[in-house]
């Protein structure tokens, strides 16, 4: 071994036992020693199980690169000093920046394998996150027999301690209590325990039946090498979890890493300045759909459609929240109801009036059935056919004639109305399994036509973005809050109709369909929606909001009329993630053409890294990434952390989080994005 990278690894040692290395600090007198490349990689050893996992995920979600070990290949590669490290160019080098393990020693403590992780973790100072294990004195903790716990943690209420605000977790605010879903099912368990010396607890918890509290994630810094020890389990879909893992992959990466992760909540209310119609709580259907018979065809309930009141107070709302929704607006239905109703339409004069108040995106003229021509002869409806047998598509003109009459409205009208933005009514035009299995073949031109770059998509059937043309989807998810419905008991009524058994008076779809189940008892109608509906589908939308997913949700316009239905779940979000995070993690609140550029550049990112064209790497205080031309980088790196221009540096980034992140690019004339740490 050279004399220099000998150097370097005694130099090493010393700073990660000291806690000096993520600095990039220097030791007097140590530098005649090539400081060493640290690649901007993670090594996953995976053992198949949900805390690994989700973690994985986290990575996955935020865009730091990583390789994976599969411990239950047998064709998997040995973790020697090889496959760790090398050289590059003369400069010792570490292959990866963080190691995820399954727990403390996945390999056995003390075989080869095991020995040339831990000699890595020293000579680097690479940190270990161990995904999950128990309590006991080689990962710095007593035994639970020691004044500690082991059991359900389920509804457990945790916090970050001081330590924990003032490092990793430094985002998060208030309590956070763990998941507990079910009375029958155990949901999260877990082990508490006394630190021993050289362990800093991050995140603790009160002693179920005991005194004191006691540490359920924190730092175990021991032999030259830093641990973080997690000892509960969990899965990626859980919020204790996706709350943590911002701070899990800090802590992993030291504050320096690939990738961005923000935390986003947007909601559409489509069919603005339309009725919608309205469920029929003796029928159990809702008139107008195909399947909704009896009542000799008449309109059996009035629709829903919002008043100036209503307008009146979700601007009020939004200013008092802080918060904006996106209308998603049909000019042509509400042009037909001032015509049906001597000229007057009191709610779009109070909405133009707010016009300033919210965003806009077209929703189509009059909420035309984009895809192919409906044969409703049978129920359900199907594909009508030319007389040749192909599929009879709605044209291009008249797909582009929805979209060029209501953004020419909007227009008119001065409503701040992105022309790139767009949501077909019921997302008709894209595919519809099972009757119609690909895009109307016109639709892709008429976007082209009227500038459309981003349409929306629902993301219940198909969550991933793809391309329609020359546009590109918005997969948005749709609320548990229906559409035809007004009252807070016709939100129970249908609720039940659907989540109940046929003995229990429902439709027994929950008894048929293998992914849902049925409820044990239906609600009650007078208080089923705030005591049931309202918690459930806010825990549901929070989890999109924690876990850096930018996709919108969406409701429709009958949910801010009569009972105002949405209200009570934007409310109960909103406070509970105010309640979590701390000012510097501000709820970013995006535009669908914001969201998805977003997603192209994730996907551009994913690309990028998987074929093998990203480089990056750290050395010392100065990074550099190197990724195929017009590539937007994403990166994330510590406050006064500096981009390296043609004339100088500037202020990399923007903050979140307590970190500086941002997507970009080289600058003029280099062919590297370059970095300088603080």
């Amino acid at each position: 071994m050279a004399r220099s990278a000998l150097g370097w690894r005694n130099t090493a040692a010393a700073l990660a036992a000291a806690g000096l290395l993520v600095t990039g600090l220097g030791v007097p007198g140590a530098s005649a020693a090539p400081e060493p490349r640290v690649d901007l990689k993670v090594l996953v050893v995976d053992n198949g199980e949900s805390p690994v996992g989700a973690i994985t995920a986290e990575l996955r979600s935020t865009g730091v690169p990583y390789t994976t070990v599969d411990l239950d290949d047998p064709g998997r590669p040995r973790i020697d000093a090889a496959f760790l490290s090398d050289t590059a160019g003369g400069t010792p080098r570490a292959r990866y920046q963080g190691v995820v393990l399954p727990d403390e020693a996945p390999f056995g403590t003390g075989s080869a394998e095991q020995s040339a992780l831990e000699a890595y973790e020293r000579t680097y100072g690479i940190p270990q996150v161990d995904a999950y294990t128990w309590a006991h004195p080689e990962v710095g903790l007593e035994y639970t027999s020691d004044g500690g716990y082991s059991g359900s943690l389920d509804g457990q209420e945790v916090a970050v301690t001081t330590a924990g605000r003032s490092g990793p977790f430094g985002y998060l605010e208030g309590p956070l209590t763990f998941e507990d879903n079910s009375a029958t099912a155990l949901e999260s368990y877990g082990f508490l325990a006394k630190p021993r010396e050289g362990f800093t607890t991050y995140v603790d918890t009160a002693v179920p039946g005991g005194t004191g509290r006691a540490a359920l994630v924190g730092e175990y810094a021991h032999d030259g090498r830093r641990e973080l020890v997690v000892t509960f389990a969990y899965n990626q879909y859980q919020q204790q979890f996706r709350v943590l893992a911002r701070g899990i992959v800090e802590w992993l990466t030291q504050g320096i890493h690939l990738g961005r992760s923000r935390n986003y909540f947007a909601v559409h209310v489509d069919d603005v300045f339309a009725p919608d119609a309205r469920w029929d709580t003796e029928r159990n259907c809702t008139p107008g759909e195909l399947d909704c018979v009896g009542g000799g065809g008449e309109e059996t309930t009035a629709p829903v459609r919002m008043t100036a009141a209503d307008a009146a107070y979700a601007a009020q709302w939004q200013r008092t929240s802080g918060f904006t929704l996106d209308m998603v607006y049909n000019a042509g239905s509400g042009e037909e109801w001032r015509s049906e109703n001597g000229g007057t339409d009191a709610l779009a004069d109070r909405l133009l009036a707010d016009r300033a108040e919210y965003r806009w995106v077209n929703h189509t003229y009059t909420h035309a059935f984009l895809g192919c021509v409906q044969d409703t002869s049978t129920v359900p409806w199907s594909c009508a056919r030319n007389a040749d047998g192909s599929t009879r598509y709605t044209s291009r003109s008249d797909i582009s004639a929805q979209i060029r009459d209501n953004y020419g409205w909007a227009l008119a009208k001065g409503l701040p109305v992105d022309r790139t933005e767009l949501v077909t009514g019921e997302h008709s035009g894209l595919k519809s399994l099972p009757q119609q299995p690909a895009d109307n073949p016109n639709l892709a031109g008429a976007l082209s036509d009227n500038g459309i770059r981003w349409t929306g998509s629902d993301n219940s059937r198909e969550p991933d973005q793809r391309s329609v043309g020359g546009a590109l989807t918005v997969p948005r998810y749709p609320m548990n809050v229906y559409y035809n419905v007004g009252t807070k008991a016709e939100m129970a009524d249908e609720y039940n109709w659907i989540y109940t058994s046929r003995a229990d008076g429902g439709s027994g779809v929950c008894e048929d369909n293998p992914t849902s189940t049925c409820m044990s008892e239906p609600l009650d109608t007078a208080t089923g929606y705030l005591s049931y509906i309202v918690p459930q589908e806010a825990r549901t939308a929070l989890g999109h909001a924690v876990g850096n997913d930018p996709r919108p949700h969406y409701v429709h316009q009958s949910n801010l009329a009569e009972d105002r239905l949405l209200y009570p779940v934007l409310d109960k979000v909103l406070a509970g993630y105010r309640a979590l995070y701390a000012d510097s993690a501000p709820l970013e609140n995006p535009r669908q053409s914001a969201i998805g550029t977003e997603l192209k550049r994730r996907a551009d990112w994913r690309t990028a890294v998987a074929n093998g064209r990203v480089t990056a790497y750290r050395v010392g205080r100065a990074v550099t990434v190197s990724a195929p031309s017009g590539t937007q980088i994403p990166v994330t790196a510590p406050e006064g952390t500096r981009k390296q221009t043609l004339l100088g540096t500037s202020v990399f980034g923007t903050p979140y989080a307590g970190r500086r992140s941002a997507w970009t690019t080289p600058d003029t004339l280099q062919t590297a994005l370059r970095l300088t740490l603080p």
